[in-house]
């Protein structure tokens, strides 16, 4: 099992300004960081170089919108959609992330109105397949991210998440779990988990409040008791969102403190987790 902290809950860009950030991290006992990959010009392959110097490894997160939406009925916005999240992996690759994961199988925050058609469907899966194929040639897994219903419409449920994975069937698409979204869609936390294990690859550790780990309402036994039975082992990734980005914030619609302080909450959360794991594994 790998600990790791998503770099959104202060940036949504690598820079300079992040360096006292990361060796924070490496002395709490992170063993890694997840990367916001949204801007695609950064030098990646050097900061690669500076997170191996910190000795921290790591996953990337990445997201599509309304313009590039993998799942439009406009073929020329689907394209964009994959030569853009194509562009996201060679990011990925470049600074050593072993994952991709996230929501750019369609459009976040962008709503239809009814529920995904059999179109959208078989776009999404023809689109990912493309995606996934270029994965693999960079040596890059995808986590898909399913989202609760107020942020997407195409996949909501883990369940759902592992129906595309499967339709897609390229051994680099896989799904990821978070915790979060469970708490909001999932009726029965070990059956959602149970039902996406085969194709598991990656897990985001994110409170009902999106703040501290272990603080909230999320039913954490149940996550990690069924984690332990279905012999989960790859990342621990907190994702936890405060006021640090403004437009982060207004995606999130997080308008409140939530937390003392980053830094007390990712000082708390890796306790969380390593105590958890301790207790099972």
């Amino acid at each position: 099992m790998k600990f790791g902290l998503n770099l959104l809950l202060w940036t949504g860009e690598l820079s300079d300004a992040m360096l006292p950030v990361l060796e924070m991290l490496k002395k709490m006992g992170y063993d890694g960081v997840e990367l916001p990959l949204f801007n695609y010009d950064l030098d990646y392959a050097a900061w690669g170089k500076r997170l191996d110097g910190l000795g921290l490894q790591r996953s990337s997160v990445t997201v599509r919108g309304a313009d590039d939406n993998p799942v439009s009925p406009d073929s020329a916005v689907r394209a964009r959609g994959i030569a853009n999240t194509k562009r996201a992996i060679d990011c990925a690759a470049a600074v050593g992330a072993t994952h991709l994961v996230g929501p750019f199988h369609s459009a976040l925050g962008y709503f239809t109105g009814q529920g995904p058609t059999a179109d959208e469907w078989k776009w999404g899966v023809d689109s990912m397949r493309q995606v996934a194929e270029h994965a693999g040639r960079a040596g890059v897994t995808l986590g898909v991210e399913c989202l609760n219903r107020f942020e997407c419409y195409l996949l909501n449920t883990h369940a759902d998440a592992a129906r595309f994975a499967r339709e897609v069937n390229h051994p680099n698409c896989r799904v990821m779990y978070d915790a979060f979204h469970a708490h909001i869609e999932e009726k029965n936390i070990p059956a959602a988990l149970r039902s996406c294990a085969d194709v598991l690859c990656h897990v985001h550790i994110s409170e009902n409040d999106r703040s501290t780990p272990g603080k909230g309402n999320v039913r954490w036994a149940e996550n990690f008791d069924t984690l332990k039975a279905i012999n989960y082992d790859g990342w621990l990734m907190i994702e936890a969102f405060g006021l640090a980005l403004p437009e982060l914030a207004a995606a999130t619609k997080i308008w409140r403190r939530m937390f003392d302080s980053e830094e007390q909450l990712a000082r708390d959360g890796l306790a969380f987790m390593k105590a958890e794991y301790a207790k099972r594994w």
